[in-house]
């Protein structure tokens, strides 16, 4: 009889220890991976964003000049009549700066970030254990060019020229991991035209523009 209440009393302790257990794995995914996936996506997001500006502070020089992306047409008269972009020149660009772009990332993902779980609680009282963030490098590398004009001034324009660098990296924290997509502008080029914006602009199209597979 004492041998059976024992064994009942080691099933039920059993049962309660399996249930306890599966409503803190239900807990920890409902209540603290989310914040702690979103935290460390918000870091994945700034160190990745660093490695895409290194790249392209490494491969845009600043004897790069708008003349050198643009071509522009002028009248007899000074008036500016047509704007083309220079693709071989931008295509040469996208491609290096998406290279090292994509080598960039890989050497950051070889070094795992560490964010304290207090961080990630958003706790004052607790720090504890870091936990490690791994990035890795997801799908491809795309970088393309975009222009902005903006009125400045009485019949004076700024002609803008961008780069749009578009990744995904895979964020991995313990228990979870997600695809985030970074997407970077930064600006290589400006000029100020005097007079209209001609009508006639003729800028790079998308297909040109190459994608690094990863």
């Amino acid at each position: 009889m004492k041998r059976r209440n024992k064994k009942n009393r080691l099933f039920i302790i059993t049962v309660i220890f399996f249930v306890l257990l599966i409503y803190g794995f239900v807990w920890i995914d409902k209540n603290i991976k989310p914040t702690v996936l979103a935290v460390s996506e918000v870091q994945a997001r700034k160190v990745a964003t660093q490695a895409i500006n290194e790249a392209v502070k490494n491969k845009i020089k600043d004897d790069i000049k708008y003349k050198d992306l643009i071509f522009v047409n002028f009248d007899k008269d000074g008036k500016v009549t047509m704007m083309q972009a220079n693709t071989i020149m931008m295509n040469s660009i996208a491609s290096d700066v998406a290279l090292e772009v994509q080598e960039n990332i890989r050497n950051v993902a070889a070094k795992p970030v560490k964010i304290p779980i207090g961080n990630a609680l958003n706790s004052q009282l607790i720090k504890g254990p870091n936990i490690n963030i791994t990035i890795v490098p997801q799908g491809t590398v795309t970088v393309d060019f975009t222009t902005e004009f903006i009125e400045s001034g009485i019949n004076q324009t700024i002609h803008k020229v961008y780069l749009v660098i578009i990744t995904e990296v895979r964020v991995i924290v313990p228990l979870a991991s997600d695809v985030i997509k970074i997407v970077t502008n930064i600006p290589v080029a400006e000029t100020i035209i005097v007079g209209d914006v001609p009508e006639s602009y003729v800028f790079i199209p998308e297909e040109e523009v190459p994608n690094i597979i990863d």
